[in-house]
């Protein structure tokens, strides 16, 4: 029999423990962005990380993105220490198991949505024989069949982040963050782009953390965590 501790811990995709980030800048007094926070995340869980701008959670974001190095504190990502890396390793991480939606999209604009798509695959070292089928099923699970060969010029902002978040999602991550989403678009394209997101917790079994400043995006998620000051001030089940 599986021991219920164990099955619990198995279920923790992100760890993170005393997690503290520090600007020091010039003779100024030191910014203490995030301060000592530490959480848990569950695999399949869909997390909105709220907060006043400069709370700490874009911050907080990229520290258990590998986007930054923290000043104190682990970062534990499927049980591993990620925050004890070397830059080649967290490199090869977030490759392999890490996904990011960026608030602006961050397409190249000569490439199709489906090249677009395709670049996590190719960073990996695929041939186009061996992720064409993969990332064609990407983009029908974000709902853009037939748009494979467009230009992000001839899409809208909304069908935009949706090809990002299939570029995220093509190389099936452990995690998936989003740093403001819905922020560019319109009530409808927000709906489409959370329902998206939604979805791929319900049906695929997806971890996603999104920073928002948006209420109305909480009806969307399992859980709200809220940071004040650098700090965590909330943390709680909203389903």
């Amino acid at each position: 029999m599986t021991n219920s501790v164990q099955t619990k811990q198995d279920d923790i995709i992100l760890k993170v423990n005393g997690l503290t980030k520090t600007y020091h800048l010039g003779s100024a007094t030191p910014v203490h962005a995030v301060k000592n926070i530490s959480l848990e995340f569950k695999k399949g869980e869909f997390i909105a990380l709220m907060g006043r701008s400069g709370s700490g959670k874009s911050t907080f974001l990229h520290q258990v993105a590998l986007l930054d190095v923290p000043t104190s504190g682990t970062v534990q990502i499927s049980g591993r220490h990620v925050s004890e890396m070397s830059e080649q390793e967290k490199t090869d991480f977030r490759l392999n198991f890490i996904g990011y939606i960026f608030q602006d999209y961050a397409l190249l604009s000569e490439l199709t949505l489906f090249e677009n798509v395709a670049l996590p695959m190719q960073a990996l070292g695929y041939s186009i024989a061996e992720y064409k089928d993969d990332v064609l099923a990407t983009i029908k699970k974000v709902g853009l069949s037939g748009l494979e060969h467009h230009l992000p010029s001839e899409l809208s902002g909304g069908q935009q982040q949706r090809v990002s978040i299939a570029r995220a999602i093509v190389n099936k991550p452990a995690i998936l963050y989003a740093d403001e989403p819905t922020a560019n678009l319109d009530s409808d394209s927000s709906k489409v782009v959370l329902e998206t997101m939604r979805d791929l917790v319900d049906n695929h079994d997806q971890t996603i953390i999104m920073v928002t400043h948006e209420p109305d995006d909480m009806e969307h998620v399992d859980r709200s965590v809220w940071l004040k000051d650098g700090e965590l001030d909330i943390d709680k089940s909203d389903l």
